[in-house]
């Protein structure tokens, strides 16, 4: 059966550099440091029994393991102040004001994306350039729990360095019970992150697929597309998203007659 189809329109499409080479460096290497310090935290919290016949000079693999974990600590800790600093200088997706909602119009996005993405209660497509709004939020509490990570991890260390820096976050041993007790808190923590990784992988496939703008490859290039339909959040107007008049997505039910 043979299957009529329009050829796409002219320009129907948008080419914007959103993510630019600090910002994607920065995202790589963050969930590099990320994956590295799971995987370490968790055999540094229970350690494996591993026999080995050779000589004990040869087998230490678990101070290999704790540096690791330290080294992907402190490059965690410069590339997160980079982040920040990119927040004020980096272009208009980048800037940290967007990660406060001190808009009414943020708000409204927040709620919108919760109706469509996670309670499926509405077909309105959300066309964002950078993140939407409550991406934005999502991320601000990754950098509140990034900075409790930080702060309790240099804590538990400061006993074994001479160093100052960790001697600065030694005040949060007493305030959550000792040693023990904030080590619980620092392992919880770490189950945050994976968790928002899961959400995070998934959701960034699902809006690749229903939305077709280069969710994936924006991380890599730098660039997105979109309708040209969409002129105001092409042209970074009022919020950096609209959703007005939008089609349904793909799969699923239109609205009823």
């Amino acid at each position: 059966m043979r299957t009529n189809t329009l050829p796409a329109p002219p320009h129907a499409f948008q080419r914007i550099y959103v993510w630019e080479l600090p910002i994607r460096f920065y995202h790589w290497l963050n969930a590099l440091c990320i994956l590295t310090l799971i995987v370490t935290g968790f055999i540094i919290a229970n350690p494996p029994a591993i026999n080995n016949g050779s000589e004990a000079a040869f087998s230490y693999w678990f101070g290999t393991t704790r540096f690791i974990h330290f080294a992907a600590a402190y490059i965690f800790v410069f590339n997160l102040l980079v982040r920040i600093y990119w927040g004020f200088v980096g272009n208009q997706y980048a800037n940290w004001k967007n990660f406060l909602p001190l808009r009414r119009a943020q708000y409204r996005e927040i709620f919108t994306v919760l109706r469509v993405d996670i309670l499926e209660t509405s077909n309105k497509v959300i066309v964002a350039i950078g993140h939407n709004a409550l991406a934005y939020l999502t991320y601000t509490v990754l950098f509140l729990v990034s900075l409790f990570q930080v702060a309790s991890g240099f804590a538990l260390y400061a006993k074994m360095s001479h160093w100052w820096l960790p001697q600065l976050f030694t005040w949060m041993l007493p305030l959550f019970g000792g040693d023990a007790s904030l080590r619980n808190w620092h392992h919880f923590a770490t189950w945050f992150f994976i968790v928002f990784t899961i959400i995070h992988v998934y959701l960034v496939f699902y809006h690749d697929y229903v939305e077709g703008h280069g969710v994936i490859s924006s991380m890599a290039g730098g660039w997105k597309f979109l309708p040209t339909r969409h002129r105001e959040a092409v042209q970074g107007k009022s919020w950096f998203t609209v959703g007005k008049a939008s089609p349904p997505h793909p799969g699923r039910p239109g609205p009823p007659p």
